[in-house]
């Protein structure tokens, strides 16, 4: 049976990039597809249906000028990575790499004690420098509350600025679209409730933003914000919103070993998709699912300790935890990463890394042929 080109195309813009490259050198028919635009855009929409396929693990700090980055691939995905070791060498020697969206890293590095942005494809060695917004050049040294979102048409970097003659409980918000290349000022601004935002955890969910706040005990008992909850921002009409998060996440939630993150639930090809929350405390780590986002209604999935989850290491310190395409839970010890399926709670998969005494953070990634825009200059000589 002989397919047709109509037919090849359409197949091969469901493979990861790493894999329509593999075909480059077999015909001229496969080696001129990935710089076809409609053949990368069509690979890089086919991509927003398929779960990421691996993830960046770095030191969760802030450098200057360079930061060491490991990349590795999730169970079953161990063929799928489409970035190259000098590529990887190259985003370590650089700067930080801030979030992933769809194929897209927004990467930050400093040039003359400036702050530089850019978005690259690590698959295609491209990258996309796009203008700093001036209250961000000079924070050589601070973390950037900033973030990524993109399609398979442009892409959406959003900013959130405290201004210091303002209370810090209202946030500017700034926003940069690919398609017209400027930043804009939101009319609304973000209202965060008196606790500080992770800003590091954004996730998108019924078509908004959401951020959950520290846990820190400094707040008075009768604050409304005695305790942490999930601010939501709406891009489109700027309007805030708390969602609260469980009464037994809430509780001991003061305590100087808690620690809680959001992250999306559910496969990217299912319809029940929602937010998880995680809670690690006294390395006991509970897991909750938001079943009614309108009354803030969450069903609690996992509760274990951690010397119960059979690691490789006795009494392990956890340096850092992620969820990765909905149902992974991915946590960090000092010489170790392991991968816990939420779905038939067991640990399905052990990395190595060489952060000792770091604690990390994780990016994650899915490579494709996603263009960065119109005026796409060169990895390499870039960074």
């Amino acid at each position: 049976m002989v397919l047709s080109h109509d037919e090849l195309f359409e197949i091969f813009s469901w493979l990861p990039a790493k894999s329509v490259h593999k075909f480059m050198s077999i015909d001229k028919f496969f080696s001129k597809l990935p710089k076809e635009t409609y053949f990368a855009s069509k690979q890089a929409q086919n991509a927003l249906l398929r779960d990421d396929t691996c993830f960046f693990l770095q030191p969760d700090i802030t450098l200057r000028y360079h930061n060491q980055i490991e990349l590795h691939s999730l169970p079953g995905e161990e063929q799928s990575s489409g970035v190259s070791k000098d590529v990887i060498r190259s985003l370590s020697n650089s700067g930080k790499m801030l979030c992933s969206s769809n194929g897209l890293i927004l990467y930050r590095t400093t040039a003359h004690n400036k702050v530089n942005l850019s978005i690259c494809n690590p698959a295609t060695k491209s990258l996309l420098s796009i203008p700093t917004p001036e209250h961000m050049q000079n924070s050589i040294d601070a973390n950037i509350d900033i973030g990524l979102q993109c399609d398979s048409n442009y892409f959406k970097v959003f900013n959130f600025y405290c201004n210091p003659d303002d209370w810090f409980s209202y946030l500017d918000c700034y926003v940069y679209v690919s398609k017209e290349g400027v930043w804009k000022a939101m009319e609304e601004r973000f209202i965060t409730g008196s606790r500080n935002m992770r800003f590091d955890m954004p996730v998108y969910h019924n078509g908004v933003i959401h951020f959950i706040s520290d846990c820190f005990p400094y707040m008075k008992k009768n604050s409304p914000y005695f305790r942490p909850y999930i601010m939501s921002y709406n891009l489109e009409d700027g309007k805030s919103t708390m969602l609260r998060v469980p009464k037994e996440a809430r509780k001991g939630s003061h305590d100087h070993s808690c620690e809680m993150g959001i992250f999306k639930w559910g496969k990217v090809a299912t319809s029940n998709q929602s937010i998880c929350l995680v809670r690690l405390r006294k390395r006991v780590f509970t897991v909750w699912i938001l079943t009614n986002y309108e009354s803030s209604l969450w069903r609690r999935v996992l509760k274990i300790r951690v010397k119960a989850m059979e690691l490789m290491e006795k009494d392990p310190i956890i340096k850092g935890f992620t969820v990765l395409n909905g149902d992974l839970l991915v946590f960090a010890t000092e010489k170790k990463v392991y991968g816990y399926d939420l779905t038939n709670m067991k640990i399905q998969k052990v990395w190595d890394h060489k952060f000792e005494g770091n604690f990390l953070c994780f990016t994650s990634y899915s490579d494709t042929l996603r263009t960065c825009g119109t005026e796409t200059l060169s990895l390499s000589s870039q960074m």
